[in-house]
């Protein structure tokens, strides 16, 4: 039975759970999933400090001039009380002194020895930052399922911490299917194909944050198919591509069911890309592509990015899209849900021209992609169009209608 997308995407989000955590130094956390909030135990700043060289001083000495012959540096430990008519020297980051109600910074004082002739306008507070005002002891300052970024690991190292509670790499096991296709590094006859999908899942799988296994092309027979299941059970997601059509030699379905898989669905009704397959064997999730190099990437970007991000552990685990406009015309053939890769230069969407099912070339010039609804037959230049970004990730918490209607 033929399903449509976005029953195919709800079967996945309500069948994938999330992977196990593990704990790791903050220095190789970068991108990966927090599995806790992180809780400040103190404050940020710690203490009460000068957001500028200057002087500390108090409110009333302003047009005065005072005496100064102390100065606290950062690093300082200040035992000093600030009095009326005396003006403290202080360096950027350093600790306010007892007494202190506002800091002038040096430009704006005339300096006649160790007398300071202050400005006629002093405003309480002025150029302090006081203790807590980043980040106060007892708040969350990251969040779990947030992803982790270079910022984050500056809030981490504030913090002192040294190591974080991270979901754990997702591991995928990618190979292909059919005697003809043969690995990229050997050398092929006239009859056979070069493997381009496995290398190409391997890649994006890396891309996305995941571990990889490369697992040999299987022949197409139960035994030889069976065997590279076997080899890959320890994997999250096994990745194959080809053997889900209905060719005499097409095996690969018959095997995974061998083998105890609980099958979910086996065509999408999507163009290209509809003999797709997804089950599971144990908490092993199985998706079978098309062997059309394009087919597949075209699904492997709809589905089996939506399983890695709901494995991930991220909350924005749906897919998002740009609202663009179309640079250009362009006709579809009207009756099934079409998805058409294409260029995107951050204003338009132009449909790249060729974009058949076995066609490699033109996945590398994409940008993003579009999907439309059975009844549009044509796009016309200036219409507004949902774009689902390839080149870079773009997700949502909440579910959206991500079709081109």
């Amino acid at each position: 039975m033929t399903i449509s997308i976005t029953e195919a995407l709800d079967t996945i989000y309500a069948n994938c759970s999330t992977i196990s955590t593990e704990i790791i130094p903050i220095e190789i956390a970068l991108g990966r999933i927090m599995a806790k909030d992180s809780i400040a135990t103190f404050d940020l700043p710690r203490f009460d400090n000068s957001a500028m060289d200057g002087y500390a001083v108090k409110c009333a000495d302003a047009k005065n001039t005072v005496s100064c012959n102390e100065v606290i540096y950062a690093g300082d430990n200040p035992q000093m009380t600030l009095v009326a008519q005396k003006a403290i020297k202080i360096m950027t980051g350093a600790p306010l002194p007892n007494g202190c109600e506002a800091i002038v910074p040096m430009e704006n004082v005339l300096i006649e020895g160790d007398k300071v002739t202050l400005p006629a306008n002093i405003e309480i507070d002025a150029h302090i930052r006081r203790a807590g005002e980043d980040i106060k002891s007892g708040d969350v300052y990251l969040h779990k399922r947030e992803s982790v970024t270079a910022y984050s690991i500056a809030l981490l190292a504030s913090q002192g911490i040294t190591h974080l509670t991270v979901y754990r790499k997702i591991k995928v096991a990618v190979f292909g299917t059919g005697d003809e296709l043969r690995p990229h590094f050997e050398k092929i006859e006239a009859h056979q194909l070069y493997n381009s999908n496995t290398p190409m899942f391997l890649a994006r799988a890396k891309e996305l944050g995941c571990e990889v296994r490369y697992v040999p092309s299987s022949g197409d027979t139960i035994e030889l198919l069976e065997t590279s299941i076997k080899s890959a059970l320890d994997a999250d997601i096994i990745v194959t591509s080809g053997g889900v059509s209905v060719g005499d030699k097409d095996f690969t379905k018959e095997a995974f069911a061998n083998l105890g898989m609980k099958l979910y669905f086996d065509k999408v009704d999507i163009k290209p890309g509809k003999p797709t397959a997804f089950g599971k064997i144990g908490n092993t999730v199985i998706i079978n592509l098309p062997g059309n190099p394009l087919a597949s990437m075209v699904n492997y970007e709809i589905f089996i990015r939506a399983v890695i991000h709901k494995m991930s552990g991220v909350n924005a685990y749906y897919h998002a899209t740009i609202a663009t406009t179309m640079g250009e015309d362009f006709k579809i053939k009207k009756g099934k849900y079409t998805v058409r890769l294409g260029s995107f230069d951050g204003k338009t969407f132009i449909p790249l021209k060729q974009q058949l099912p076995g066609m490699v070339s033109p996945m590398q010039k994409a940008d993003g992609m579009i999907i439309t609804t059975p009844d549009i037959g044509a796009l016309q230049k200036g219409m507004r169009v949902k774009m689902i970004p390839i080149v870079w990730e773009l997700n949502s918490s909440k579910k959206e209608d991500f079709f081109t209607r």
